[in-house]
């Protein structure tokens, strides 16, 4: 049985599931929302409780300004409460991906009594790479593009940086012009709100390798060659270890639950 709630902060009203009962397990992503990850819970709740969410300002959890920035720290203070309301913490692992990836690695370093093992699966982190400067730039004109109101082309954009390659029909399936009003409410925050924060995010290496979690880095095996693959590679680097390797590509944990949860049930958590 999954069981829904909203946790209600300061500036937020935090939307969160939790299902099963044991050890708990958190899912993350940014921006992401809970539905991204009920196949990998589903079968995660068999013997731990495992909480989702949605982060602040998309689908269900709403912010008070939706012209404030939604920044890394802010959605790991925001998971660190949800681990406290839900009265199963601390956490034994905490998965992000994506941006949720970056939520975690700020997790880990500022609310690390919550959680013993994070894996960030796939960050965005643009300021570890070498091109960094040239990322940035590209970046600032797809959200002006975005600006313009042409979603097709931002997208375009975004798949160019991101090294993402998809046949142009399914590209135009994914920018759908019938769009709802909450997914273009969803797609405005994340450019306008979320995204200079999360990719702009440097990791404090030194903090995350002297803190009680572990830190892992996920990554996808089908992800060779694009920006996640790159950043990666490089915070694993950074950190002194070697990547954890997961079935799929960047979002594996959504096209084949049961193949990602085999291989993260290897992992000593």
């Amino acid at each position: 049985m999954t069981r829904t709630d909203l946790l209600h902060v300061d500036d937020a009203d935090l939307y969160h599931e939790v299902r099963g009962d044991g050890p708990l397990v958190v899912l993350a992503g940014a921006p992401m929302d809970a539905d991204s990850f009920a196949g990998l819970a589903d079968l995660l709740a068999v013997d731990h409780t495992v909480l989702t969410t949605d982060p602040r300002g998309i689908r269900r959890s709403s912010v008070r300004d939706r012209a404030a920035p939604s920044t890394p720290q802010q959605r790991a203070a925001d998971l660190a409460r949800l681990i406290d309301h839900v009265g199963a913490g601390p956490a034994a692992l905490a998965i992000g991906s994506s941006g949720g990836a970056v939520s975690v690695l700020a997790l880990a370093e500022e609310h690390p009594d919550s959680v013993a093992v994070v894996i960030a699966h796939e960050p965005p982190l643009l300021e570890i790479l070498p091109d960094r400067d040239e990322l940035m730039a590209a970046t600032e004109e797809m959200l002006a593009i975005f600006e313009t109101g042409d979603r097709l082309a931002t997208f375009r954009r975004f798949m160019a940086i991101a090294n993402l390659e998809l046949p142009d029909e399914v590209v135009e399936m994914m920018v759908s012009a019938d769009a709802s009003p909450q997914e273009v409410a969803d797609e405005a925050f994340q450019y306008r709100n979320m995204y200079r924060g999360t990719i702009g995010f440097r990791p404090d290496i030194a903090r995350l390798t002297a803190v009680s979690t572990r830190v892992l880095v996920g990554l996808g095996e089908d992800s060779a060659g694009e920006l996640c693959d790159r950043s990666s590679r490089v915070l694993a680097d950074l950190l002194g270890t070697a990547p954890t390797m997961f079935p799929g590509g960047h979002v594996g944990f959504a096209m084949d639950p049961a193949a990602f949860e085999s291989r993260l049930r290897k992992i000593d958590f």
